[in-house]
């Protein structure tokens, strides 16, 4: 059995990630492909709770605590979901995934990227996406789209996002075979159409 194809999309709050999960899973599916969306962290019983406590606001975890939050909930998930998925021959969409870690904890948190990298793997079983689809946008523009409050990490300073822009930039200058730039400036449907044109590209391989 052909194995299936693994994707991720990821940016700042506010770039659109959600919605472009669900128009990319819907449009696969009406090209007759079977997809799984999950989220990162959660996706899982345990992967759930662990999210709680990450954006709870009242809560205060060391930078490298966070880390290892993001990292123990994404191993119950590739272990529950996407490994089973891909398995199958079924495709996956995940909002969000070890980018994000290396880019909020690393880049912008200042821990050691390539140690976040070494230590995904391990998380993961060596497990990436074939493909990141990161939708760039400015920290300012990012926050008026937001329509809910804050949570404890989009909570950071400008400062922090601005960071957190650039770890993803630089990251997807340094992986061009891995990671792709979407300018989620445009409307919906502008993204979405930029991320079939890229999505067509790894399935006609």
């Amino acid at each position: 059995m052909t194995r299936g194809v693994f994707l991720s999309l990821d940016g700042l709050d506010g770039t659109g990630k959600s919605t472009q999960v669900r128009l990319l899973a819907a449009w696969l599916r009406e090209r007759g492909k079977t997809v799984t969306t999950c989220i990162d962290p959660g996706g899982t019983p345990i992967g759930d709770r662990i999210r709680q406590l990450i954006f709870h606001a009242d809560l205060n975890p060391t930078i490298e605590c966070e880390a290892l939050l993001f990292m123990a909930s994404r191993a119950q998930l590739v272990h529950d979901v996407v490994e089973p998925a891909l398995a199958s021959g079924g495709h996956v969409i995940c909002d969000r995934f070890l980018l994000a870690n290396v880019v909020y904890q690393g880049h912008a948190g200042g821990l050691d990227a390539e140690a976040l990298w070494g230590l995904g793997r391990f998380a993961t079983g060596g497990l990436e996406p074939d493909l990141t689809f990161v939708l760039d946008l400015a920290p300012a523009a990012a926050l008026a789209r937001r329509a809910r409050p804050a949570d404890r990490i989009e909570s950071r300073d400008t400062l922090y996002h601005e960071r957190v822009r650039a770890g993803f930039l630089s990251e997807a200058k340094r992986r061009p075979d891995r990671i792709r730039v979407i300018d989620a400036g445009g409307s919906v449907d502008d993204v979405h159409a930029a991320i079939r044109e890229e999505c067509s590209r790894v399935f006609d391989k």
